[in-house]
């Protein structure tokens, strides 16, 4: 095998090759042991191939890699945000362009999956999906069953419940807001049955903005429900509330569908469920927020780029995405997976009534961001600064400095 052909090189005459390694950057430092067990079947499948995986900081991997990649540097292989944060890193261009010729496994993605992960500048794809999240309300199915209470299907329902769970001293919710970014996956957890596919369709189309009733009607709704977060919930961080709900001191954690693996790890006794966001009135649709997490891309300026892209279309296969479906609890866009938890089957059933999580998905990809807008809103509307008619108007003049349709 010559260089040019595979990117091997031989040591000696009738010595083995020497390896190829990859550098693999991720931010999910709480998957490190999945990953290196998917390495290890990966190496064993590509023998003349290793790959290294390294993991940095959330709150500042986007950075690290940014500065990595401007200088002509970082790994060779990237797990990438997608949506905005994808096009801050893609438009530069840092990363390899992928489709049909390099990357087939392309075709085993729905279209709104590789949607996340395409540049709309020149609208190809840049990086394989790894997952899809669905905001919800995970509960725990023990303190209900001792209460004799089961999951609300409306609004009415969901405030019963939350009474009936404070009578017995137990808090409702383990939500706090305290850490910004949560006040946007609350929204999402909790009133997305209430907004729904067609406030959604007229907020794209510009036949409404952010100050439309449907949209004030259910922040007030949140404003009500909040009696019934975690006690002195405004100055509750996001650790302390995931800690209120692991250790069963919480009935309800309206967030993602990412926690309940977080919350079975750090309390393997809990008997989970989830449920989606309330309908106003019986009969209507209940849906639950979704969207896709990030990709694995090729870095453009890597020197093992045939290796890097078989590592990637192996990250790409059903087989892979099973297996990071029922390690991590995460639901894997990839088609034709094997679901064995109960927990995410019934994820991926709700999944098939959803909106878009907003403002990850419509409004960030400029400044100011709708989910920092979002976010900062809500938290001083559930502090009592601001009404939900000040919050929707705040929250609809930010976007509108640079989404036409709002500036009719």
């Amino acid at each position: 095998m010559s260089a040019a052909m595979g990117g091997y090189v031989a040591l000696t005459a009738g010595s083995a090759w020497a390896k190829t390694e990859l550098t693999f950057w991720s931010w999910r430092q709480e998957d490190k042991a999945f990953y290196q067990d998917i390495i290890k079947k990966f190496e064993a499948k590509e023998p003349e191939i290793s790959v290294k995986f390294e993991t940095y900081a959330p709150e500042n991997y986007q950075t690290i890699l940014s500065t990595a990649l401007a200088a002509g540097r970082g790994p060779d292989v990237i797990q990438v945000r997608a949506y905005g944060n994808l096009e801050t890193i893609a438009t530069p261009g840092y990363l390899l362009a992928l489709d049909q010729q390099n990357a087939p496994e392309l075709a085993n993605f729905p279209a709104p999956a590789l949607a996340a992960e395409t540049l709309r500048a020149d609208g190809k794809v840049y990086a394989v999906p790894f997952a899809m999240q669905a905001q919800l309300v995970v509960y725990n199915k023990k303190i209900f069953k001792d209460a004799g209470l089961n999951p609300p299907k409306t609004w009415d329902e969901l405030l019963a419940v939350a009474q009936a769970l404070k009578a017995k001293n137990i808090s409702p919710f383990g939500n706090g807001t305290a850490t910004a970014w949560q006040n946007e996956t609350i929204v999402g957890g909790l009133l997305s049955s209430m907004l729904g596919k067609q406030f959604e369709e007229d907020i794209v189309t510009g036949k409404a903005n952010f100050t439309d009733p449907r949209f004030v009607n259910a922040l007030a709704k949140l404003k009500d429900i909040s009696q019934y977060f975690s006690p002195n919930f405004t100055g509750v961080d996001y650790p302390s509330s995931q800690q209120l709900f692991v250790a069963g001191r919480a009935a309800m954690f309206a967030g993602g569908s990412y926690e309940v693996a977080n919350f079975k790890n750090q309390n393997p006794m809990l008997d989970l469920g989830v449920f989606p966001a309330p309908v106003l009135k019986a009969g209507d649709q209940a849906i639950i927020a979704t969207y896709y997490d990030g990709g694995y891309a090729v870095n453009a300026k890597s020197e093992k780029k045939d290796a890097a892209l078989k590592f990637v279309r192996f990250l790409a296969t059903p087989e892979y995405g099973t297996a990071f479906t029922n390690t991590l609890k995460n639901l894997s866009p990839i088609k034709g997976i094997k679901i064995e938890d109960a927990i995410t089957q019934d994820v991926a059933k709700l999944a098939e009534n959803s909106m878009s999580y907003l403002m990850l998905v419509r409004f960030r990809y400029q400044e100011p961001s709708g989910s920092v807008l979002l976010q900062s809103n809500i938290q001083k509307m559930l502090a009592g600064q601001q009404t939900p008619e000040q919050a929707a108007a705040e929250i609809n003049k930010g976007i509108a400095t640079y989404y036409k349709p709002f500036q009719k």
